[in-house]
């Protein structure tokens, strides 16, 4: 038998469930506490997993849609929000951050009504789209529910909450270096010692 990735939430359940000396579960109607606890369980730290940082595989930008009916105060318009977003980071207008308000599935924002606004935010990544890293650290998360719920042994939810914290550090950090590296600027110390 070879072993091969977890790509979806059966997989990554059935594993977090290894972890703690579970059986694992084949779907989540088979009848057990481990699938009741599973399917009852899964999205909601999947989710909190995916907004925990700005991960680069989760992340997409998108032109908001201006909607016709104006906000009842303060805010000139309102945008439409992405469906499948789970946290915003950033509304700008040409390159440039505005000030935004978020109103349910609405941001609201002072803008002309020519401006393209567009907004950075996470969405909810499918599973065979997240690296191995972040899959580790997911089931390392599910590990601490299922040491609690399924197992109920306060020590064994101790070790998984402490190798899920040093997961997703490792996870965070790998991730962040998916990007161009920020150069520190220091023009101004320069200046400041030479005065």
């Amino acid at each position: 038998m070879a072993s091969t990735t977890a790509d979806s939430p059966i997989d990554i359940c059935a594993r977090a469930l290894i972890l703690i000396g579970a059986d694992p579960i084949t779907s989540f109607n088979d009848g057990t506490t481990e699938a009741l606890v599973s399917v009852n369980m899964y999205e909601d730290v999947a989710r909190a997993a995916l907004v925990n940082s700005r991960w680069r595989f989760s992340t997409n930008q998108a032109v908001l849609n201006l909607l016709s009916a104006a906000p009842t105060g303060r805010y000139d318009r309102a945008y439409q929000l992405p469906n499948d977003l789970l946290m915003l980071h950033a509304v700008t207008v040409q390159d440039l951050p505005i000030e935004y308000q978020i109103y349910g599935s609405k941001v609201f924002a002072d803008t002309d009504p020519n401006d393209v606004v567009i907004a950075d935010y996470t969405y909810r990544a499918e599973e065979e789209d997240w690296p191995s890293y972040f899959t580790l650290a997911v089931e390392y998360a599910l590990a601490v529910v299922f040491a609690t719920s399924i197992a109920r042994d306060s020590k064994l939810a101790s070790l998984m909450k402490t190798q899920a914290t040093e997961a997703m550090a490792k996870a965070r950090s790998l991730d962040s270096q998916q990007q161009t590296a920020r150069k520190l600027v220091t023009s101004r110390f320069i200046a400041e010692r030479r005065s």
